[in-house]
């Protein structure tokens, strides 16, 4: 399905294909619709909790004092919004799973 330990939107679009049986183009269409409901979401500031999978958070950063590690010198960093991402329980068992079988 996918190569080089990456999944792609053609990845999930086929997998759409192959295990529920709908059109290639249907497929890709549900794959982009579910990715724009979660990025809209997001930019209005909601969370996005996809139950036995995980959670994408929006934390706001404050202001911070960072350093150049090559010249030492300090640099104010401007406060953000940051997106994180915590898996569940649930997939956090799997990966753990897998990687004891491999």
């Amino acid at each position: 399905m996918h190569e080089a330990g990456t999944l792609t939107r053609a990845d999930l679009a086929e997998a759409l294909h192959h295990q529920v049986g709908l059109s290639r183009a249907d497929s890709a269409r549900i794959v982009e619709q579910i990715l724009k409901e979660m990025c809209e979401a997001l930019s209005e500031g909601q969370n996005v909790k996809i139950s036995g999978f995980g959670t994408f958070v929006l934390r706001d950063k404050g202001e911070r004092i960072g350093r150049n590690p090559k010249t030492g010198v300090e640099v104010p960093i401007a406060p953000r919004r940051v997106l994180t991402f915590r898996a569940s329980q649930m997939m956090r068992d799997r990966i753990v799973e897998a990687s004891a079988l491999a």
